[in-house]
């Protein structure tokens, strides 16, 4: 360890303890999920010394918080995890081919002691503020702790799943029961036998959650807003003959990987559905129904997200499915989507989540039909009356992409808010820079991915260190984006809806935040171009960026 990481790692172990000159450390990350993870290691191995800095008392990022029941990925695990190192893919096992939450905690402890990364990781140390200073060009990093750390380079990896959203409803603290966010689920188990619960919100962790409880509790009333097209996750354990294959396959399976416009292994099909015959279609849908997880978008036809008439089929193939799942018709009615078809927001994937609602303790409210008027100190009031709850499940989903960036209480050039500059939505480069902030960047934040999002951040936070090494040796303090380059990449992504299956109204645009600007926060561009864009930078020496001494900036 080099005396500066040595300085550093005194500084950080000590709460209140303030930085001083000598404890100027190279990069400071935050947030210890994937892609931060992935960032220490990188500027670790190019030589910079570094710390990270995680809110939470453990690795693993969303992996870490989402701890509720049956939580689990709907990406193959092997594709999820990380490719720099043939030994740790050699060396660890994914049981399932969608892994559960303790399986892919373990992993990410694993790779952290596995690379020794964790002497440089403090926990328990939420960021409150990190302000440019011009002078020196660096940043101050303060935390809730009352640390302060000093940095040349700031890198935040906080993700765009990290900031738990719940609606304003009246009368939220005065219920007495428990009540539990998905994204801040407690360590410790909660006993739901006999217990009545309320689940609001049916996207990718509602569905999850209600098979998962159903049998415990004495009952279990689901309140939706919005019906989704769940389709079966169809997980299942990897066989030991497969893991001999993903081990002796790892330079094949890395290369796909690192060029799929995806993220997965899938194969795209190239047939439109418009060009076979209505009996053939039917039996295609019924092996993608039974395939497993994102293959349902990735290797479905290839005109099955342009062409109205196909995703009306398919959307209609299943809502018979679910018609012949849900015994109450009813229910099953307020179950199929009638807003969008196939793709139109994130598409959940389930396990026995329509079977759930045969059960007699477990019962659906159509929110729209319904709506809450108000939380009491027993349960939720609709505008249908009362029901008594013993704990509340908040399902509601996130402050997507632009949510924890917000929150940093990051100051750029002249004391500019980030939060202030992104009021009408974010402005960035690549996704992972944004002008008049120098020496900082977000790997995984908005305008980044549209896939497997380890793989998109992946390529991000190798473009980080790359150009963190290249400021370096070319003798330079500070690299910045010029403005161009941000309005540019921005009005790319702005003016590229018509390349997006999602609606306007998804939280990809932060449509269920109130007050929210509705802007583009993914890449619809998708992730060929942003990796030919960054190709060509390195091509032409970061020409897209200005680089100077600090005490040159202002000359």
């Amino acid at each position: 360890m080099s005396e500066s990481t040595k300085a550093a790692a005194t500084a950080h172990a000590t709460p209140g303890r303030q930085a001083g000159p000598a404890d100027l450390l190279d990069v400071v990350v935050v947030g210890a999920g994937v892609t931060g993870i992935y960032q220490l290691y990188r500027a670790r191995e190019s030589g910079f010394s570094a710390t990270l800095l995680e809110a939470g008392s453990g690795v693993g990022g969303v992996w870490y918080w989402n701890r509720y029941p049956e939580a689990r990925f709907d990406s193959e695990s092997y594709t999820y995890g990380y490719l720099f190192s043939k030994e740790l893919w050699e060396e660890w096992e994914w049981s399932e081919q969608y892994a559960g939450q303790p399986e892919i905690e373990r992993y990410f402890n694993h790779v952290v002691d596995r690379f020794d990364l964790r002497r440089d990781i403090v926990f328990d140390a939420r960021v409150t503020s990190a302000v440019f200073d011009e002078a020196s060009g660096t940043w101050s990093v303060s935390t809730e702790n009352g640390t302060t750390l000093r940095t040349r380079f700031l890198v935040a990896a906080t993700g765009n799943l990290s900031v738990p959203f719940i609606p304003p409803i009246a009368g939220r603290a005065d219920f007495r029961g428990e009540q539990h966010h998905t994204s801040r689920w407690p360590k410790e188990p909660i006993d739901f036998t006999g217990k009545r619960v309320a689940l609001i919100g049916t996207g990718s962790s509602g569905v999850q959650v209600v098979p998962a409880i159903a049998d415990e509790v004495a009952s279990l009333t689901v309140y939706q807003q919005k019906a989704d097209w769940v389709t079966p996750l169809n997980n299942r354990p990897i066989t030991p003959e497969e893991q001999a294959r993903l081990r002796a396959d790892f330079e094949r399976i890395r290369d796909t990987l690192n060029t799929s416009p995806s993220g997965f292994l899938h194969t795209i099909n190239p047939v439109n559905g418009a060009d076979v015959g209505p009996e053939e279609r039917q039996r295609f849908y019924e092996k993608i129904w039974n395939s497993p997880g994102f293959t349902k978008l990735t290797e479905h036809y290839r005109d099955m997200t342009s062409n109205p008439l196909v995703n009306a089929e398919w959307c209609e193939f299943m809502a018979g499915k679910i018609r012949g799942i849900v015994q109450d018709p009813g229910t099953a009615e307020k179950l199929i989507p009638g807003d969008g078809g196939y793709g139109a927001r994130r598409p959940p994937f389930g396990t026995g989540y329509y079977e759930a609602y045969n059960k007699p303790n477990v019962s659906l409210v159509s929110l729209p039909e319904e709506p809450i008027v108000r939380i009491t100190e027993t349960g939720i009031e609709t505008s249908a009356g009362l029901r008594e709850f013993d704990i509340i499940i908040w399902g509601t989903g996130y402050d997507f992409g632009t949510g924890a960036l917000n929150r940093l209480g990051v100051r750029g050039r002249q004391g500019l808010a980030l939060k202030e500059y992104w009021a009408d939505g974010p402005a960035t480069y690549l996704g992972v820079a944004t002008a008049g902030f120098p020496n900082f960047f977000f790997p995984g934040g908005p305008h980044g991915a549209l896939g497997n999002n380890p793989r998109y951040a992946g390529d991000q936070a190798d473009f980080v260190a790359e150009a963190l090494v290249h400021t370096r040796d070319c003798g330079y303090d500070v690299i910045e984006v010029k403005a161009a380059a941000e309005q540019e990449w921005t009005d790319l992504m702005n003016n590229s809806d018509s390349l997006s299956i999602f609606q306007r109204g998804s939280y990809f645009y932060g449509a269920n935040i109130p007050g929210k600007a509705v802007r583009q926060l993914l890449n619809p561009t998708g992730r060929w171009k942003l990796q030919e864009l960054i190709r060509e930078v390195k091509r032409y020496d970061y020409a897209t960026f200005a680089f100077s001494k600090a005490d040159e900036r202002d000359g």
